[in-house]
């Protein structure tokens, strides 16, 4: 039987994976991207050990924990109080648990771009991807790829080969790479909230390859509709904003010397009904998005690149390999955008009902066992045992 020929549409996380995953298997694998240079964008996240455990399959995971920094534990305070109502340890779910890993997305990028070339994978840059039909992509130029036996869209939450999110979530979030500077804890992703109005973050990242400082990952709650304001609005008066509501981040803010050093992220919750459509497969964000609350885009997306290879793998019937990959993530998938749609209103909203309920309910209860092993296996991606199901 002749090696499948697989043609992918993104060159971000999930395709990148998908592709080193796939050619391992020996399928022909062509990567299409609209950059002429494919790069990464955003900040930073944290690769949890679900995640971690995809990237060694792809021969990946060491790379990436010589760049990361070890995330042992998620803590947020209320403000003025300054009282704690988050307080997730890695450490919750056993003494050896593995921790998380705060990485810079560029250092992600870099190690799965030189794993699915490492793997033979083919990458045509400057080709923008706009439609899909009978094994083909159409671009946005007029012109068409050749025809291959499967099609992957992993272009992403505003994928035009996937359903439009109805509307982006009413906060979104301001990002920026600095150096490490200041009195964090260098293991610990930390925020600070005032209600659920406001919240800044700071996250150790690591660093990129072949650079000699670490960085910080920091990041200021927005809303969409403000965005414009904070754009033309006096920068001086944003970090006093900042600074009010937490003072230490001063050493980042100094960082910062133009609105343009901070990019803006907004985020959607969509779950298509099935990351089957009549012409492509779907996988990552362009199947499923939400907030990044829990943190799971990244993780999300390695988890379906290694159902699917493993399902075509298993399968010899393409038909039947894709109803595999659909059933082996479905539940998961189900399970994570559920709780990241309850959370999120508790950290991102106007209502002053959740905050109550966030600061004087779930905070107290969150301290009681079992909740804190169950917190921090929900946060390392393991709930619903994920790579059990896609091992069996």
């Amino acid at each position: 039987m002749r090696p499948r020929e697989i043609a992918i549409a993104g060159c971000g996380v999930a395709g990148l994976s998908a592709a080193a995953l796939l050619r391992r298997q020996g399928a022909r694998v062509v990567i299409y991207d609209q950059f002429a240079s494919p790069r990464p964008l955003g900040s930073g996240i944290i690769m949890q050990p679900v995640g971690m455990a995809v990237l060694d399959e792809i021969g990946a995971g060491e790379a990436m924990r010589a760049l990361g920094a070890p995330i042992t534990r998620l803590i947020g305070c209320n403000t003025p109080r300054q009282n704690v109502v988050l307080d997730v340890r890695s450490d919750a779910r056993g003494e050896n648990a593995e921790a998380g890993l705060g990485v810079h997305r560029g250092a992600l990028f870099q190690v799965l771009y030189d794993a699915a070339l490492q793997a033979g994978a083919e990458i045509e840059s400057g080709r923008e991807v706009v439609g899909a039909s009978n094994g083909r992509f159409q671009f946005a130029d007029g012109g068409q790829s050749p025809r291959f036996d499967l099609v992957i869209d992993a272009l992403g939450m505003r994928s035009p080969l996937s359903q439009q999110p109805k509307a982006p979530l009413p906060f979104g979030a301001l990002w920026a790479s600095l150096d490490w500077a200041g009195a964090f804890d260098p293991a610990a992703l930390e925020q600070r909230y005032y209600q659920a109005r406001k919240m800044v973050g700071v996250m150790p990242i690591g660093k990129l390859a072949g650079a000699q400082r670490n960085q910080a990952a920091f990041f200021w709650s927005l809303k969409h509709k403000a965005r414009e304001a904070w754009a033309s609005g006096d920068l001086a008066q944003w970090k006093d904003e900042v600074r009010a509501l937490w003072p230490a981040t001063e050493p980042l803010l100094a960082q910062i010397n133009s609105h343009a050093d901070l990019v803006f992220a907004s985020y959607a919750h969509r779950t298509l009904r099935s990351p089957l459509s009549p012409d492509v497969v779907h996988v990552g964000d362009s199947w499923h998005c939400t907030s990044p609350q829990l943190g799971q885009g990244a993780n999300m997306a390695l988890l379906d690149a290694f159902a699917l290879a493993r399902a075509l793998e298993w399968q010899s019937d393409l038909g039947a390999a894709l109803d595999e990959y659909a059933r082996l993530r479905l539940w998961h998938i189900r399970l994570y955008q559920a709780a990241s749609w309850m959370f999120t209103p508790a950290y991102q909203s106007d209502s002053d009902a959740l905050v109550f309920i966030r600061d004087w309910i779930m905070g107290p209860i969150s301290r009681i066992p079992p909740a804190p092993q169950i917190l921090a296996a929900l946060v390392a991606g393991q709930i619903g045992a994920p790579l059990s199901a896609i091992r069996a």
